[in-house]
């Protein structure tokens, strides 16, 4: 076992075309006030765009977005999930 362990601050640097998104919980409310939350809701999510690659097009840092809720991969960083 490691004996006082230190923190490292790490940052995320996407390469590339890619792009990491910092999930909204947004909840959805229907017609009959029945409030459907974000997880629940089937094929897409939405989100913030925290960082862009030299080779992303057509978005930029700060850009709310729409995404399937499959794309990507989740990483965890600074104990808030992002997905790239």
């Amino acid at each position: 076992m490691v004996q006082d362990p230190q923190r490292i601050d790490l940052s995320l640097e996407p390469l590339d075309d890619y792009v990491v998104i910092q999930p909204t919980d947004e909840e959805a409310e229907t017609r009959t006030g029945l409030i459907i939350p974000a997880s629940a809701e089937a094929l897409c999510r939405t989100g913030i765009v925290t960082a862009i690659g030299a080779e992303a097009n057509g978005v930029e840092a700060g850009d709310k977005v729409l995404f399937p809720k499959d794309a990507g991969f989740e990483v965890r960083l600074h104990g808030a999930e992002v997905k790239v």
